[in-house]
């Protein structure tokens, strides 16, 4: 991943107004409606462990637009053999397979535990841009994607110690009330590192693109 440290300076600046309340909050667009009789596009079945994300890399068509297109409302919903629409739809990449792997990856979890806020909930007037766990033990925090680290705050106001990864796509992840963070800016992370310990009951996730906040139940496997 090659971008240029102007790109990672104002992407992050953006991403971090946004968080602390210093710029209009914008949200990734919510689904308004179900397919529409004139948009082109194909049905795409489900495979097991396929996220949104991963679908929409196979046909080069945002998330938002096959979450609009479905109407989804609950990332639960969608099941393995489920028939999703695809508007405008072409299969980008070839099904993946021993000969030919597919070349991005998936976002994992950034650790195991119960969620405890999903992302839209609204508490005490203020609604989540990600979501919440807790941890099932103190095990590590590990990043979701292979990225650099952009950012690293021990006391970031709201958030506590926090870390940002850049990832590709313009996709960037949030790990936020950490106990400890093992990481500093620059570090190129592949999948899996463990970047912070969480032992303080419970952990904040967000994901962006740009600046703006993303479900990352749409991104992450269920």
């Amino acid at each position: 991943m090659r971008l240029s440290a102007i790109g990672y300076q104002l992407s992050v600046i953006s991403c971090l107004l946004t968080m602390i309340g210093c710029a209009t909050v914008e949200y990734a667009p919510l689904p308004q409606s179900s397919r529409p009789l004139s948009v082109p596009g194909l049905y795409h079945r489900v495979e097991k462990g396929q996220t949104l994300w991963r679908v929409s890399k196979l046909y080069g068509v945002s998330v938002d637009e096959i979450v609009s297109s479905n109407n989804i409302t609950d990332v639960t919903q969608i099941r393995s053999g489920q028939a999703i629409f695809i508007p405008r739809g072409e299969r980008k990449v070839a099904p993946q397979s021993a000969d030919n792997p597919v070349s991005f990856e998936d976002f994992i979890w950034p650790v195991k535990g119960k969620i405890t806020s999903n992302f839209g909930e609204k508490s005490q007037n203020i609604i989540s841009k990600g979501i919440t766990l807790r941890p099932y033990s103190n095990s590590n925090v590990v990043a979701c994607a292979s990225g650099q680290v952009v950012f690293v705050n021990e006391n970031l106001r709201g958030y506590g110690k926090t870390i940002i990864i850049a990832h590709r796509d313009g996709i960037m992840t949030v790990y936020t009330s950490l106990s400890r963070i093992m990481v500093k800016p620059g570090d190129y992370l592949r999948q899996g590192t463990a970047i912070a310990k969480c032992e303080n009951g419970l952990f904040h996730f967000e994901l962006r693109k740009g600046h703006i906040p993303q479900n990352p139940r749409y991104y992450l496997p269920g």
